[in-house]
């Protein structure tokens, strides 16, 4: 199927590579009989000869995952579908196209457990970058996960905001109502967090991340950004104080 998918990716722009191991072609989605870099001078991806192995281990994994994953557990059906991103770029299978299969296919997946899709914005590359360098340097798939996450909340937010921003250019009232009148930009998670806090002002981050189905990190980050935008305080210690509503 990847192959497949390839060579429509590639049909216009495909092409035709001579090889001491014989011809082949990218508008076909042949797998690539060469060895590749990242640019001028980049590091070199694996050897070609690698690359079948490697390419049907990876889609076993995928499968079984797939197989055995529950499609209402939200973060999960996001990691797989970030994990089989980042294994397929760093595969390299193609001689061309492999970003945007990688990106493809993690779209896929995504359309597949119900989710909504994960775009990478292209002002966000070089982040994007040091996230893939990172996680191959330290063997530890995280920051390929946090770079993915936050790009998603990000986007997601950004999309939330340019509804509200059209509901008022027509007259409307945005219908977002958390019973705090904060006066001030915040994303959907952040005004459900304000929302926790109203009810219990005890709340823990790691209930917070729990209520929202977000990781721990997810959860502080939404913390410290109310905090920055002077929406809540701490007041007393983190074991015994509580959290202070500061939008009205």
């Amino acid at each position: 199927m990847l192959k497949k998918l390839s060579s429509i990716v590639l049909k216009n722009t495909g092409t035709i590579y001579q090889t001491a191991l014989g011809e082949f072609s990218s508008a076909n989605g042949d797998l690539r009989l060469l060895n590749v870099t990242a640019g001028t001078g980049g590091r070199s991806y694996m050897n070609y000869s690698k690359v079948p192995t490697k390419l049907a281990e990876l889609c076993e994994s995928i499968n079984q995952r797939r197989k055995a994953l529950s499609k209402t557990n939200v973060i999960e059906c996001y990691k797989l579908s970030f994990d089989a991103h980042f294994h397929l770029v760093t595969i390299h299978p193609w001689a061309d196209g492999n970003g945007r299969m990688s990106r493809l296919l993690m779209n896929q997946l995504q359309f597949e457990f119900g989710i909504i899709p994960t775009n990478i914005n292209k002002d966000h590359k070089a982040e994007y970058i040091e996230s893939l360098i990172a996680t191959r340097e330290n063997d530890d798939i995280e920051p390929f996960h946090n770079f993915m996450f936050d790009e998603h909340i990000r986007n997601l937010e950004q999309t939330i905001r340019n509804y509200q921003a059209s509901i008022e250019d027509e007259g409307l009232e945005p219908r977002v109502d958390v019973g705090i009148n904060v006066g001030i930009n915040v994303g959907i998670n952040e005004q459900r967090v304000l929302e926790f806090i109203r009810i219990n002002n005890r709340i823990t981050a790691k209930e917070i991340a729990e209520s929202l189905s977000v990781s721990l990190r997810q959860g502080e980050r939404i913390m410290a950004a109310l905090k920055e935008k002077g929406l809540i305080k701490r007041v007393g210690s983190n074991k015994s104080g509580h959290w202070e509503l500061r939008g009205g």
